[in-house]
């Protein structure tokens, strides 16, 4: 399948108009991964594992990945690090096995940027970034994607999320997350909202409930995922909402490799539409 690259938006972007691509073979149910990378270094920032980690994240089998703290450039790390890819971090981890990929520009700084980042093997018919940072603090965004579903009547809708880190912000950039899924998401389309919540509270989580989300660890075990730090995960930072869609399986990967390759340990779930078997 050849690859369309889907380039850097910004809120004020109109949708990339669909481009024809051939169609993706029915699957009856699909499994998606959240991870934040950590800009492709490990926990303590000693050694760049952007290489190990693109291994670790095709071991899942993932369709679709959610990532946070995704370089797209950074002139200064490239020049001291030999494993550095010539390509943007979203792109190098896509490589071969994810054809689709979007980036949402998030932080712009003198060396470089960094964002979110969606790879996909389902079409993505359109995306945009919406800027949710408040003025003279981190820089945050929501990457909002429209995939095709072979058989699908409708698009399903993947929202990639880092919020800030305080509570007063995230309350705010909840509300815009809510507005988003009410004014631009059809009732009756599948829907997976996932990433970097850093609600360690759970006080945000209450909110998403409202807005007619499901968590899918809490639906199958009855509590949020612990992914935070990653050696000794503690705090149910990291999340993967759904709604419309069955929740089959979930998986913390807290093993090794991944303990050593960021700070935060990713989560992925198997999910399916509605009227498919598992």
């Amino acid at each position: 399948m050849a690859r369309q690259a889907l380039m850097p938006m910004d809120a004020t972007s109109l949708p990339v108009t669909p481009v024809a691509v051939p169609r993706t073979p029915s699957l009856p149910a699909f499994r998606v991964l959240t991870a934040n990378i950590h800009m492709g270094f490990d926990m303590l920032n000693r050694r760049f594992v952007l290489p190990q980690l693109r291994e670790a994240i095709r071991t899942v089998g993932a369709d679709i990945v959610f990532l946070q703290e995704v370089l797209g450039s950074h002139s200064r790390h490239a020049r001291r690090w030999r494993a550095w890819p010539d390509a943007p971090h979203y792109e190098f981890l896509a490589d071969s096995l994810w054809p689709q990929f979007a980036y949402g520009r998030n932080a712009v700084y003198p060396d470089g940027h960094h964002g979110n980042a969606l790879l996909s093997k389902l079409p993505i018919v359109r995306h945009q970034n919406h800027d949710v940072s408040v003025a003279g603090h981190e820089s945050r965004g929501l990457l909002h994607c429209e995939l095709e579903l072979p058989g699908h009547p409708q698009t399903l809708h993947a929202i990639c999320v880092h919020l800030g880190l305080r509570e007063a912000h995230r309350r705010r950039q909840l509300d815009l997350l809510c507005e988003e899924l009410a004014e631009r998401v059809p009732s009756a389309a599948p829907v997976v909202v996932a990433g970097d919540f850093n609600d360690w509270r759970a006080t945000g989580h209450r909110r998403l409930r409202g807005c007619g989300l499901v968590e899918a660890f809490e639906l199958k075990r009855g509590r949020l995922a612990r992914s935070f730090p990653a050696r000794w995960p503690l705090l149910p930072l990291d999340r993967l909402y759904v709604r419309g869609l069955a929740v089959h399986e979930v998986a913390v990967h807290g093993a090794a490799p991944w303990s050593r390759l960021s700070d935060h340990l990713p989560l992925s779930a198997h999910l399916s539409w509605p009227g498919a078997a598992a």
